[in-house]
């Protein structure tokens, strides 16, 4: 229990330390090679960076909303992207995933956890919007309910609708819950 009380201080505490900070520039390979850098979406109103799992059944149950997010902010200039720091997922398994699920998002893969730890993601599902500049708007959770049925915060469409009115955040940090990602250390 203090384990995991220390775990969500330091997420928590990890949302504070970014927020408003410049994300680093970075390539990673989706499942088919083909390179992936974060300023190249440097055009776009928002960034979503998405830290996913094609074996976690908390990431699994948001397969769906992560696809309708992509539907409803994707032509209004929001990028999405799946990372999968996992490393007992092979590139064959992300792959299926991906295709399975239909995923109208690039899924790359951060083989060594470099992305995941600088960024600080602990689980899957777990959420970084950047602005155009690559600053750290949001850290969290994409909502508060594994189970579509029992929403009641729609923690990141809140946030996306926020950016492209030109609104404030409505919150910067959120506690994203879900499978821990299995790191390489």
């Amino acid at each position: 229990m203090k384990r995991i009380l220390f775990l969500f201080f330091i997420s928590i505490l990890y949302g504070f330390l970014f927020a408003g900070e410049t994300i680093e520039d970075f390539t990673l390979e989706d499942f088919n090679g083909t390179s992936y850098k974060l300023s190249n979406y440097n055009d776009n109103e928002a960034i979503v960076l998405l830290f996913i799992s094609s074996q976690c059944p908390v990431s699994n149950a948001y397969n769906d909303r992560m696809n309708k997010l992509y539907t409803s902010f994707h032509s209004k200039g929001v990028a999405f992207i799946g990372i999968n720091s996992n490393r007992t997922e092979t590139t064959k398994q992300i792959k299926q995933h991906a295709v399975e699920k239909d995923f109208m998002f690039p899924v790359l893969i951060d083989r060594n956890n470099l992305i995941a730890d600088r960024l600080g993601a602990t689980v899957t599902p777990e959420v970084f919007v950047l602005n155009s500049k690559r600053e750290l708007l949001y850290h969290g959770r994409i909502d508060d309910s594994k189970n579509p049925d029992n929403i009641t915060s729609h923690d990141l469409e809140d946030v996306l609708l926020a950016i492209i009115t030109g609104k404030q955040v409505p919150t910067a940090t959120t506690k994203a819950f879900g499978c821990s990602i299995n790191k390489v250390n």
